[in-house]
Order: C-alpha cells, then sequence, then structure tokens
C-alpha cells in the first residue's frame, strides 16, 4: 500500500516522489509519483517509460510544470497541451507553476481553465516564497493552489512560508529534501545517532522526519540501491523528541533564494523551446 496525502482539492498524492532519470526503475521498485517539467527536457521519456511499465494509469501520479517562458495565456494553453502529448497522457495529475516571475496570472488563469477542462487534476506553484506569496495573493486565493514545491530540508524547514501554506491548506512538496548532498548534514550527530538506533542511513532519518512533517519528498538519485533505500521509510516513527531535535537544526535559509535581485532576470534567459 502506497501512502498519500490529501490534498486541498481532495486528491490523494503519493508522498514518494521519485527521480525523472531512473523513472522505470523506480516504478518498478514501487515508486508511483514521478516528478517532472518542461524544462527538465525529458517528459517524452518519462511518458514512454510510465506506457512501458504496464501499471494502471490510475495508479502513477504525474507531476508537471510550466515553464515562465509560457507564462502568457495562449502560450500557456499550447504547452499544456504540448505537455500532454509528449507525456502521451490525457490528463496530468498536478501541473505546476514552474517559477513565479512573469505573467504568473495569465498563467495560472490557463492552468485553471485547463483543470476545468479535465486536462490536469490538480494545480500548484513552486520556489514560492512569503514574499511572493504576497504579490500574487490575489490570484491563489481565488483559486488554491494545491501544492507549493519549494527547497526544503532539516537546515531549512520554510517555517515561516508553512504558517501562511497552512492557513490555505496548501501541501508543501520538497525539492533537495537531503540538501543536495550537503556533508555537514549528514555529519550531524543527532542524525547519525537515531540512524543508529533505527537501523537506517541518516538519508533514511531525514526523508522520515519530513515525512512526519507532512511534507511530500522528491529525493533525486540514478543510483538502484539509493532509490531504494530512499523508499524505506515507512517501517519506523520518530519520537516527539526526535522530531523537536531535527526542527533545532534549521537555520532559516537554503541554497536558492527565489526573492534575490536578477534570479527573475536569470531564469527568463532559458529557453525552453529551442529544441522543439
Amino acid at each position: 500500500m502506497v501512502e498519500t496525502f490529501k490534498l486541498n482539492d481532495g486528491t490523494n498524492i503519493p508522498a514518494d516522489g521519485s527521480t525523472y532519470q531512473a523513472v522505470s526503475g523506480a516504478l518498478k521498485l514501487g515508486y508511483r509519483h514521478i516528478d517532472t517539467a518542461v524544462a527538465y527536457f525529458n517528459e517524452q521519456e518519462v511518458g514512454k517509460a510510465i506506457k512501458d511499465s504496464g501499471i494502471p494509469r490510475d495508479e502513477i501520479w504525474v507531476t508537471s510544470k510550466l515553464w515562465l517562458q509560457d507564462y502568457a495565456y495562449e502560450d500557456a494553453k499550447k504547452a499544456i497541451d504540448l505537455s500532454l502529448k509528449k507525456l502521451g497522457l490525457d490528463y496530468i495529475d498536478l501541473y505546476l507553476i514552474h517559477q513565479p516571475y512573469g505573467k504568473v496570472d495569465e498563467a495560472w488563469r490557463a492552468m485553471v481553465e485547463a483543470k476545468e477542462a479535465g486536462k490536469i487534476r490538480s494545480i500548484g506553484i513552486s520556489n514560492v516564497t512569503p514574499k511572493i506569496w504576497q504579490k500574487w495573493e490575489n490570484i491563489f486565493t481565488e483559486n488554491v493552489p494545491s501544492v507549493n514545491q519549494v527547497e526544503f530540508n532539516p537546515y531549512f524547514q520554510q517555517k515561516e512560508l508553512r504558517k501562511i501554506m497552512a492557513e490555505h491548506k496548501i501541501t508543501l512538496e520538497a525539492w533537495a529534501p537531503l540538501g543536495q548532498g550537503n556533508q555537514d548534514l549528514f555529519k550531524e550527530p543527532v542524525l547519525v545517532e537515531m540512524a543508529k538506533k533505527y537501523s537506517k542511513d541518516v538519508g533514511q532519518v531525514i526523508l522520515r522526519f519530513e515525512h512526519q512533517e507532512g511534507v511530500i519528498v522528491f529525493p533525486k538519485s540514478v543510483h538502484e540501491a539509493r532509490i531504494k533505500s530512499n523508499k524505506d521509510i515507512f517501517d519506523f516513527e520518530l519520537t516527539s523528541d526526535e522530531m523537536d531535535a531535527i526542527r533545532a537544526l534549521d537555520k532559516g535559509k537554503g541554497m536558492h533564494d527565489p526573492d534575490a535581485p536578477g534570479v527573475e532576470e536569470m531564469l527568463s534567459q532559458y529557453d525552453v523551446h529551442e529544441n522543439d
């Protein structure tokens, strides 16, 4: 049985997220949540892996993301249809605004309409900080996102953002849930001690912490052993004291700051259609 979180629109999203680089292997190992994006240039390969797996479509959750180059309303409508075509699917389970800059309001309108048309089951946002939420609050509270996918790990626990998300029942998804392999994080004595206690590795303890915090995780790996180990987090439970000890590791900032000057300009130069 795959564990799930219920989103604010009533759909159930699998708690496990697999790497886009090893979809076939991940599906064989029991993963049921596949995360891709227009900007990853691999929607076609993801779709093929899903088709070749032989697993019924309704047992797999597929997330993809709209790139900011396509946020103008008409462009967004075309991009959604192109994602469906490349994935070879009749619908996408979750579609996100990948970077919250530019014509976000037009992109969101196109996504709301695509959801109403049955092309998308749930819609969400990504890399939205408290400051960015404030900027777009009007459009997001009219049609509330189901998910906000942001950087999250024990060193960056997004406490201020999570308060805002909780008010609107928006589920947090983590990218970089293992701190992108930050060795300082993996050497934290409190985590090493818990790993020994539960006969787990530090990565599994971190992922278990995030799961108990109600966060959906996306640990990315191309190695089958690591993909398998990342899934083995549902057979133990951290105590409330252990959860508090990990919460105390929070440094309040991460590797990527969506609010930083120049980020929007830098990302806007990324062309996702040069190979189309």
